[in-house]
């Protein structure tokens, strides 16, 4: 097989640092090693996506990529301008890891004039919370960390809703999975701000562990406990190269924002720490995801649009969401969708991307109650590779979690009146994947008997299961029993295609369908 040229595709850049991709098919999180060659220096590689830093302000620029003595076409541009840096010392910032340095990082943030860098150097330096202005650069450098001080009498208070004077209208500012409530200030917040950029070498820690944040105590109760980024209406936001890890609760949480790029990260959390998700867009526009690396304890990304009063009141879908190249190293799920989804979730495409141990890849999830408007669709699932996975394509539209999710009316798998509590599932498509050491069960999607799945579209997609599969959970739902090695599992869909699929090594039958008005097999495989 030819090697693929080695070309690259410039993705953003900033002042001080540029994302580039190499444009090879076959390449996921990983390629095959190359060498990016960067004003004279050479950076070995085996990443499909990189962020190169140590650029200068308006400087012209030209990246290669070489492997083997072949040498690849240079990708040319110029960096952006950058009036000042200003280093968070000059401010009073100790960076000992024991002072506090918020009031000396904040200084600096708000005297930096537009365009400005804010320069967080190597060194420790603990903080509350920091709040962002619009057009400037937190630079977090090599050797750098920015860890939260995670003592809560200390922590601001984002108020979920504050009626306007008009008593008409109404400011969010605090949010907790879906709804309009109270919570802790993140480490990073961002409200109303734009043209910001969030980047660097460093970390942001967030000095949770199961001694403080995680404990059954403290995710109990109001406010709710805080994210690492937090970015509220928020427009033309970049985070690239940063580690992110030990987060209260969600990572970065970005709601009701446009146009944001993630790129280069690394996200942590230990299994076990309890709604650590990595990154939560929620009634979003435009959202870029690549070359970002999770092992978190819950969701590695989840597509949020609120709960039912969000959704009926804002009626902000999350949509145009591009997520590539991606790196899941456990967590629950590898992409999921919902399933606080009240103002639908569409026009989502993953691709390029490779799931290890997750234990679900694919996750749509909903129930009644999430309402009419609660429409997920759009979604397109192309060339992804998944490793040891339970189950890598679910549609669980009775998900349980939550105060009321057990209860009769999200429960029942009978069919009730379609109103405006209704959700609905439209066109899943799914394309050119290989699972490989699956556990549980390889396709599980189960639909509302009044309102079934609507289309579902499989080709090319190989399953095989581990000789040594362990029994679990499939879909987190009332009434799902613990399986191993099930094929294809399907109940309430309109339509459903399956061309050219691989099951290999199932136990029983490898079709299980029910409640399906068409199912059409097409050199399908089973074995």
């Amino acid at each position: 097989m030819p090697t693929p040229p080695l070309t690259l595709t410039l993705l953003t850049k900033s002042s001080r640092f540029a994302v580039v991709a190499l444009d090879d098919p076959s390449a996921d999180y990983n390629a095959a090693p190359y060498v990016l060659h960067a004003g004279g220096r050479e950076i070995p590689t085996d990443k499909a996506i990189n962020a190169v830093f140590g650029l200068k302000p308006q400087e012209n620029c030209e990246i290669y990529a070489s492997r083997g003595g072949e040498r690849g076409p240079a990708v040319a541009f110029q960096t952006l301008p950058e009036p000042v840096t200003l280093n968070v010392r000059d401010f009073g910032a100790i960076g000992d890891g024991r002072a506090d340095d918020t009031p000396a990082i904040q200084a600096a943030i708000y005297c930096c004039p537009e365009g400005g860098r804010v320069l967080v150097p190597e060194g420790i330096f603990s903080c509350t919370c920091l709040f962002l202005k619009s057009r400037i650069t937190l630079e977090i450098a090599r050797g750098g960390v920015l860890r939260a001080i995670s003592e809560k009498n200390r922590l601001p208070i984002l108020p979920g809703r504050i009626e306007g004077n008009d008593e008409y209208s109404e400011y969010l500012y605090g949010s907790w999975e879906g709804s309009p409530l109270s919570s802790f200030a993140s480490l990073i917040t961002g409200i109303g701000v734009s043209d910001v950029t969030i980047c660097g070498e460093g970390e942001i820690d967030g000095a949770a562990d199961f001694s403080n944040w995680w404990n059954a105590e403290n995710r109990r109760g109001d406010p709710g406990r805080p994210h690492l980024i937090y970015m509220n209406r928020c427009e033309n936001v970049t985070v690239a190269g940063l580690t992110l890890k030990n987060s209260p609760s969600w990572n970065v949480h970005p709601l009701f924002s446009r146009n944001l790029g993630f790129f280069c990260m690394n996200i942590e959390s230990p299994e076990g720490s309890h709604n650590t998700d990595g990154i939560n867009p929620q009634s979003c526009h435009g959202v870029q995801i690549a070359g970002v690396r999770f092992s978190v304890g819950d969701d590695c990304i989840a597509i949020k649009s609120g709960k039912l009063y969000m959704g009926q009141t804002y009626k902000t879908p999350s949509e145009c969401i591009n997520i590539h190249n991606c790196l899941m190293y456990h967590g629950h799920g590898g992409v999921t969708i919902g399933s606080e989804a009240a103002a639908g979730v569409r026009d989502v495409r993953v691709s390029g991307c490779r799931f290890v141990g997750t234990d679900r890849g694919l996750r749509i999830k909903t129930r009644r109650g999430r309402g009419e408007g609660s429409v997920i669709g759009g979604i397109v699932f192309e060339g992804v590779k998944m490793e040891g996975v339970l189950t890598p394509f679910v549609i669980n539209s009775f998900y349980y979690c939550g105060p009321d999710g057990k209860s009769d009316y999200v429960a029942s798998k009978s069919p009730l009146p379609v109103d405006s509590r209704t959700p609905r599932v439209g066109e899943i498509v799914i394309k050119n994947c290989r699972c490989t050491d699956c556990h549980a069960a390889g396709i599980y999607f189960w639909g509302l008997p009044e309102r079934p799945i609507e289309r579902v579209f499989m080709e090319n997609v190989a399953i095989s299961f581990s000789e040594n599969a362990r029994a679990a959970v499939p879909a987190m739902m009332s009434g799902c029993e613990k399986t191993s090695r099930k094929g294809i599992f399907i109940r309430n869909a309109r339509e459903v295609i399956l061309k050219n699929l691989e099951i290999e090594n199932a136990d029983g039958e490898p079709l299980d369908a029910d409640g399906v008005e068409s199912l059409r097999e097409d050199n399908n495989v089973y074995r």
